[in-house]
């Protein structure tokens, strides 16, 4: 048996000595492979660096960076910076660029070519970069722009609304303009009156007698006379008669604009079909039916039934004093309507804020989101992307949506509200009966001291609160019948993920008349509608919202 323990260096060693360490073992392996590694990545480079220099003859040849994208950015920073300060004229500036942009074109290829002879003769061949080359071409496409070429700007300008001619015409060519001839036409007292405008404003209001007159205001851009004499003789507007048939049209021009300035009898039927540009109506007496490209619509003192069609979207829709039913079709912004005394119904998307106040009539607002239905708004109506309140409405009040806090307040009939993700606030002006239910939020329901009604409540996730006398369950799923008073009304609140919260409020007096529907004959036309004032809604307590 040796006498030399395990791990003793060999000659007979004595102690001390080095015994077997893993970790100092395993720290050695990972070093010879990061070695190898870096060895295989040295001789990857030096291939690539091989077959480079066989490409270029033999030596690797460097990327040198241009210097034409400084300069040309150091150009635009120096003429921004004497926009800014008011030393160049902005207006002045785009009519230059618009007529002398190509020397920059011609400029940044001189500059290429100088760089290239410069090239040649050093002993180092180079590569020259091209991050440049974006810059020019964006640079371009504005210096067309500014110089409103017709074949390339031109139709893409005419597919923007004329809100944004301002903006484009920036850049583009100069504005001018032209009051044609006012055209005239005696016609039937209740003849029916169509008018087309693809690109242009539109201005309808009723005068006395039975005569149609047309005023036309035209816009062109272009560089000379001769030029906007052409564009005004193709958007010219044209008058015919035929019998009880009127028709005003224009075929408009893509370079220009028409606005019309209209004066029909008061009992004349009008439809209007509108491309490019607003519509303002006021004072007709034989309704309207319209349809709205791309602009805004303004209507008031509109006595008989209106149609709106808006198969573009975006539109802003106003209209104030409409003795009739009203009907609204296809996606809006923002929506305004006051003293409409017949139904008023829209289909389609609103993309920005509803109010709504005063109509003898029901309303039916349908969106993806939301479907509205109110029997008798006798206050007011706001709806956004947050929130839906309704104050001071009689009859049933109906509402189904989500992601929204909807707030019933004053409601002098009953109320069906379906929510989920929002809150739910719930306000009668009496013993009227209230069904509310919410997957995820709040419940809150505001009663009369005297109210007199049946009451089931119930939450899976919530706790119940009521200022009136009701049993209580620690169950999970907490649910509570009751009754208040004689218990007249029945209510049944509900929600899976919230508190339900019953209040004793203070009431509300009896509900006032509604609204007279009697025709208003005595209107006198405003020269151009204004949005009706409508009144602040009521405040809600701060509560948290669920997007």
């Amino acid at each position: 048996m040796s006498s030399v323990p395990p791990g003793a260096p060999p000659g007979g060693g004595q102690p001390p000595y080095t015994p077997y360490d893993p970790k100092t073992q395993w720290r050695i392996y990972r070093e010879q492979q990061k070695a190898a590694w870096r060895a295989q990545r040295d001789a990857m480079k030096a291939q690539r660096y091989a077959a480079k220099a066989g490409y270029y003859g033999g030596a690797y040849v460097p990327h040198v960076p241009s210097v034409i994208g400084p300069i040309i950015l150091i150009g635009i920073g120096v003429v921004a910076l004497l926009v800014v300060t008011g030393h160049i004229a902005a207006g002045e500036f785009w009519t230059w660029y618009a007529h002398w942009w190509p020397l920059l074109l011609i400029g940044s290829g001189l500059a290429l070519l100088g760089e290239w002879f410069l090239d040649m003769r050093s002993k180092t061949p180079v590569r020259r970069g091209g991050s440049f080359i974006g810059i020019l071409v964006l640079l371009a496409i504005i210096g067309m722009s500014a110089a409103g070429w017709d074949h390339w700007w031109g139709p893409f300008r005419a597919q923007f609304g004329d809100q944004s001619d301002d903006f484009f015409n920036a850049f583009g060519r100069p504005e001018r303009d032209n009051d044609q001839q006012v055209l005239t036409a005696q016609i039937q007292p209740n003849a029916a009156i169509e008018i087309q405008n693809p690109r242009g404003d539109i201005s309808i209001t009723s005068g006395d007698g039975s005569e149609i007159s047309v005023n036309a205001h035209e816009v062109a851009f272009a560089d000379s006379d001769q030029e906007a004499h052409k564009i005004f003789d193709s958007e010219a507007a044209h008058l015919t008669v035929s019998g009880g048939a009127v028709l005003v049209k224009s075929n408009s021009n893509t370079s220009g604009r028409l606005n019309l300035t209209i004066v029909v009898p008061k009992s004349a039927k009008v439809t209007v079909d509108a491309g490019h540009g607003d519509v303002t109506a006021a004072g007709l007496g034989n309704g309207l039916n319209l349809t709205a490209g791309h602009g805004d619509v303004h209507l008031s003192a509109i006595d008989g039934s209106v149609q709106a069609h808006f198969p573009n979207g975006r539109h802003d829709f106003s209209a104030h004093q409409v003795n009739g039913d009203l009907t609204a079709d296809g996606d809006v912004n923002d929506l305004t309507l006051s003293e409409v005394k017949g139904k008023v119904t829209q289909s389609g998307e609103i993309l920005g804020d509803v109010h709504i106040e005063n109509t003898a009539g029901p309303i039916h607002l349908h969106t993806s989101v939301t479907d509205l239905q109110v029997a008798n708004l006798i206050g007011d109506l706001t709806l956004n992307s947050d929130d839906l309140r309704v104050t001071e409405a009689k009859g049933q009040v109906r509402v189904t949506t989500h992601a929204k806090d909807v707030d019933l307040s004053e409601i002098y009939g009953d109320s069906t509200v379906e929510d989920r993700d929002g809150r739910i606030s719930v306000e009668p002006a009496g013993n009227f009966a209230v069904d509310a239910k919410n997957s995820k939020g709040d419940v809150e329901l505001t009663l009369p001291s005297t109210a007199s009604a049946l009451v089931s409540v119930h939450t899976h996730n919530g706790d119940i609160m009521s200022d009136f006398p009701m049993p209580t369950s620690d169950d999970e799923n907490k649910s509570a019948n009751f009754q208040i008073g004689g218990g007249q009304a029945k209510i049944q609140l509900t929600t899976e993920n919230g508190d339900v919260r019953i209040k004793r409020g203070t009431g509300f007096p009896a509900a006032p008349p509604p609204p007279s529907t009697a025709e208003n004959n005595g209107i006198v036309a405003p020269t151009a509608p204004s949005a009706p004032h409508l009144k602040t809604p009521k405040p809600l307590p701060p509560q948290p919202v669920t997007q």
